[in-house]
């Protein structure tokens, strides 16, 4: 298929991006997001009534948090009295993995367009194993582990962060040590400890936050979830550009943007992806496609590498089919980024997507790891849309 100049336009300045973590921000002060508001994964609930439960339970554990709900039971109350408001991360220019939500007070990694200078992305830390909110759950040990995360150990992080921290460079090196980049960052995190080791004057101390930097490689998606999507936003306002811009799901919905209709979500209702189960659990307790790490895959990484299928592959193929070209630090990889509308439309198979399996009552968490086949629905109303 031939790319369409809008869409090659909207790649080339997608391209055009050095994204380097430089910092953290509160998202009162970043994004002057009211104490009442919290942002979640993927697109809007048409009502709070509809807000999938684990989500509805970090929203809880947000607002213990931040001390504007005395407890769980008051906080989903405000919730659904509309006292408390949910939005879409990414039109925050937020992005956050899973069931996670991002409050006023939270520190987010600050990453930047080191070549532009002008766009910014943010991103929570992420939790790794210990009782992380990506994961849904509503209890005391979640918000204990955010408040460690967002004091001594951000504490710690901004200690080790100096000038700046490219990150496709730290991509590229998991990429060539068999990392995708999503639901594999083995090698990428630990470029980014040894990183933040030794640019720590006296090197990391705290042996808390030294053992959690080891033993959580998860902690570099968060930040390429936010490199991703700083590129991607870069490439947004390309009049008649189908090349997509955002991506994610609530466990409700799933959804997509594209560049040339910026800020405008195209929704299908989200199907659980499909894997095996880490607990003996029935199937019917998947919930639906979950977090805003669907845009890693959706840009051409993730699954779309060949991350969880042999290069023979599904995945393969379908990265043949909708990626676009060749970043030029991907270039020596023969991999290819970005994907868009029309591709999707005209091959009639969406991105495939890597993700984690939560529970969606709630209560046991992350049920095992999985793909999502993104139907194509999404696509075909952008693609209506864009032609209109």
């Amino acid at each position: 298929m031939t790319l369409h100049p809008a869409d090659q336009l909207a790649f080339d300045k997608a391209m055009v991006a050095q994204p380097v973590w430089n910092r953290f921000n509160t998202a009162a002060d970043a994004l002057n997001l009211a104490e009442n508001m919290l942002l979640h994964a993927g697109p809007s609930f048409a009502s709070p009534d509809l807000i999938t439960l684990p989500i509805l339970n970090s929203a809880c554990v947000a607002a213990v948090y931040e001390g504007i709900a005395r407890d769980f039971d008051q906080a989903e109350a405000m919730i659904m009295a509309g006292e408390i408001l949910l939005k879409p991360a990414q039109d925050h220019d937020v992005v956050t993995p899973l069931a996670a939500v991002v409050s006023a007070s939270m520190p987010l990694h600050t990453v930047y367009d080191a070549w532009g200078g002008g766009q910014r992305i943010f991103a929570p830390i992420n939790g790794g194993s210990r009782p992380a909110m990506r994961l849904g759950l509503r209890s005391t040990a979640v918000v204990d582990h955010i408040r460690w995360l967002n004091t001594r150990f951000v504490d710690v992080l901004q200690g080790g962060i100096a000038e700046g921290i490219a990150l496709v460079p730290l991509a590229v090196e998991g990429l060539r040590s068999g990392d995708d980049c999503h639901g594999r960052t083995p090698v990428a995190g630990a470029a980014l400890a040894r990183e933040l080791i030794d640019r720590t004057p006296g090197g990391i101390t705290d042996e808390d936050a030294l053992e959690f930097l080891y033993n959580s490689p998860s902690l570099f998606l968060n930040l390429w979830m936010a490199a991703t999507k700083c590129m991607m936003k870069l490439a947004e306002g390309v009049e008649g550009s189908s090349f997509v811009t955002a991506a994610g799901g609530n466990g409700r919905d799933t959804g997509i943007q594209i560049s040339g209709l910026p800020g405008q979500w195209f929704t299908t209702r989200a199907t659980p992806p499909v894997g095996k189960f880490d607990l003996e659990l029935p199937l019917n307790r998947a919930l639906g496609a979950i977090g805003d790490s669907a845009l890693v895959d959706a840009f051409g990484l993730g699954a779309m590498s060949g991350g969880l299928t042999s290069s023979e592959g599904p995945s393969a193929l379908r990265s043949a089919a909708l990626s676009v070209r060749a970043h030029p630090y991907f270039r020596a990889l023969d991999i290819k980024l970005g994907s868009t509308a029309r591709a999707v439309v005209s091959s009639g198979a969406g991105p495939m997507i890597s993700l984690g399996i939560l529970d969606r009552m709630g209560t046991a968490g992350r049920l095992g790891v999985g793909l999502y086949d993104m139907p194509v629905d999404p696509f075909s109303q952008a693609m209506q849309a864009l032609e209109q």
